[in-house]
């Protein structure tokens, strides 16, 4: 009998432990806590139907506004239409009042690139130039494309993300590379605490963004330095959830370290197709021909 119990308990660590899968995070709670609601961490039952009814009567299709091109039409778009599970006001959930702490340097240099977008890529973000949404911005919701593929090995964890079709390995026990080693995406590796994979990736190169999507509000844009520090954590919560949590630490950036919570829900139904980005990247130069057109006229 307790054999039986231990193999039991053993099978249970084993599932706890078990993350692959296809799991998708889309949601129409915010990225950042909104005003007025600083003192609120979570909604009510009600008040989280009441924004999924609000969200749906907004995601209807409207014309372009005179002069514009207009973007894509609702049936392209899969923001999602729930709140997320947890009911939570915000994904950044620290510091307590679900707003990241930016210095005014980092949003100086946000605006100043923004105001220059038309004048080099340069300017541009990295999914804008198909290089990468970024750890930990490619766990971040977006318009579309919010789907994650979690593979499992003995000796890696790979996370395939749907936006730009882009593949993370990450080697488990091992130590980082040495400093003078920097990246994109920086130098990741996990190891398992209890029945949490905790993933710490350093060595960031200092060229990217924190998050490349519009839907993380003023956060878009924000700079990242070579001093990043990311901490993941992906939790078995039940069946059908992963519980993602990162702590992101900065401290040319920001004034203290934050942290987001995003639940990762399992969908076995999900097709992911391939994101050709720079096959089809047209935008960059189309930008830059546009401007400097635009410059020939004046």
């Amino acid at each position: 009998m307790k054999v039986t119990l231990l193999l039991a308990s053993a099978a249970l660590v084993f599932a706890q432990r078990d993350l692959e899968g296809v799991w998708t995070n889309a949601t129409i709670t915010p990225f950042e806590r909104p005003a007025g609601q600083a003192s609120k961490p979570f909604l009510t039952a009600q008040e989280a139907a009441d924004a999924e009814k609000l969200a749906a009567k907004n995601n209807i299709d409207k014309p372009p506004v005179p002069g514009e091109t207009g973007t894509y039409n609702e049936v392209w778009f899969d923001r999602g239409t729930k709140v997320v599970s947890t009911h939570q006001t915000s994904l950044v959930v620290d510091p307590p009042d679900g707003r990241v702490p930016v210095k005014a340097s980092a949003e100086a240099k946000r605006d100043f690139d923004a105001a220059h977008i038309n004048e080099s890529w340069e300017y541009m973000s990295l999914w804008d130039r198909c290089i990468t949404r970024g750890v930990p911005g490619r766990m971040f919701p977006a318009g579309y494309n919010n789907a994650y593929k979690i593979t499992q090995m003995p000796t890696f964890v790979a996370i395939m993300s749907e936006m730009i079709h882009d593949a993370r390995v990450i080697p488990l026990d091992k130590p980082h590379l040495p400093p003078s080693m920097r990246f994109w995406d920086g130098d990741s590796r996990g190891h398992w605490d209890g029945n949490t994979l905790v993933v710490d990736t350093t060595n960031f190169n200092g060229k990217g963004w924190i998050s490349t999507s519009a839907a993380g509000g003023r956060i878009k844009g924000i700079p990242e330095s070579e001093s990043l520090h990311v901490v993941e954590r992906f939790t078995r919560a039940d069946v059908n959830t992963i519980r993602y949590e990162v702590t992101i630490d900065d401290p040319e950036v920001y004034t203290k370290p934050w942290k987001v919570v995003i639940p990762l829900v399992r969908d076995s139904e999900y097709q992911i197709f391939e994101y050709a980005c720079q096959e089809g990247n047209h935008a960059i130069e189309n930008i830059l021909n546009g401007a400097r057109a635009a410059e020939k006229k004046k």
